[in-house]
């Protein structure tokens, strides 16, 4: 099995000769870019984990910002370019093969770092129900349970075709890497509609982290440039996604700080006339008083004070 037999010797030899000149400006920025964009993620992680609740977070927001970047991360490793650039480090050097594979590692630092979203939203996922009374539909811990299987079974239907068409129809790589692509572009352009509407509905962000939001959408941006001056306009089922998904972060981020000003003003309003209210944290949820709320996840399951209403499967 040659992963690299689709390729034509004129366009590999094209391949390496740039990656044995790359732009030094755009390997920073790729380099910067790879930071920022393990960086970026961190403050999601440690907001669930801190919070002790991914209450807040739409489950479909969660569905298909994972499989979206798995579909993302899996259009970048059979991209005809990209199986080029990895062709290409029998011939050039170490650092030139390096600096050449820094887009498909951004890509792929990005997907891990959603599944440990996915992870951290199905493990702190709360036993109540995190919509308001008045909203019929409710999400409960079999739906967050429905969501990491669903994400599961894609992820291995994507594997098993890649390698299929690997080892039986190579030639059919750029049209799986470009139906990737769509899938990744809208998968990522619907991804924040729920998560949009959810924080409109609640009236705070909850769990999801404003600071992720700052750092990501302008990096997005930042980012396609990137992608596109590495893969040109035949890579744009790759670099067109950042558009879309910046454009629709931006919208979620204006938003959550909208909600957050408003939440921090009523504060410092109620504050000043001496009334009690319902203590709020930093990016307007509920604070987490002995660990215990009505949004308490399943981790803490085994301390449910009375007046919590019973676990709903």
């Amino acid at each position: 099995m040659d992963f690299f037999n689709g390729l034509t010797t004129d366009s590999s030899n094209s391949r390496c000769e740039k990656l044995q000149a790359p732009s030094y400006l755009n390997l920073a920025l790729s380099i910067l870019l790879l930071l920022g964009i393990l960086i970026s993620y961190l403050p999601q992680h440690y907001r669930i984990i801190s919070r002790g609740t991914s209450e807040g977070i739409s489950p479909f927001f969660i569905l298909l910002g994972t499989t979206s970047s798995t579909s993302a991360f899996a259009n970048i490793l059979v991209l005809p370019a990209s199986r080029a650039d990895v062709a290409c480090c029998k011939l050039v050097s170490t650092f030139e093969c390096a600096a050449g594979l820094l887009g498909i590692a951004q890509l792929g630092v990005q997907w891990f770092s959603f599944c440990i979203i996915l992870f951290l939203f199905l493990v702190f996922f709360p036993r109540a129900p995190t919509l308001p009374p008045d909203e019929q539909k409710e999400y409960t811990w079999r739906t967050a349970v429905t969501v990491a299987i669903l994400c599961l079974l894609h992820g291995l239907v994507v594997i098993i075709v890649s390698v299929a068409l690997i080892i039986a129809r190579p030639h059919h790589l750029g049209a799986w890497a470009n139906t990737l692509g769509i899938t990744a572009t809208i998968l990522a352009a619907i991804q924040y509609f729920p998560q949009i509407w959810m924080t409109w509905h609640l009236k705070h962000v909850g769990s999801l982290s404003i600071p992720m939001m700052l750092i990501q959408t302008p990096g997005s941006f930042v980012w396609a440039g990137s992608l596109a001056a590495r893969l040109g306009p035949t890579g744009w089922s790759t670099w067109g996604m950042f558009v879309v998904t910046g454009c629709l972060q931006g919208t979620l981020l204006g938003m959550g700080i909208f909600f957050e000003a408003k939440a921090r003003k009523q504060r410092e309003n109620t504050e000043g006339e001496g009334v009690n209210t319902i203590e709020t944290d930093d990016e307007g949820g509920p604070v987490v008083e002995d660990g215990l709320t009505e949004n308490t996840p399943l981790l803490n399951g085994s301390r449910k004070p009375s007046s919590q209403p019973e676990y709903r499967d």
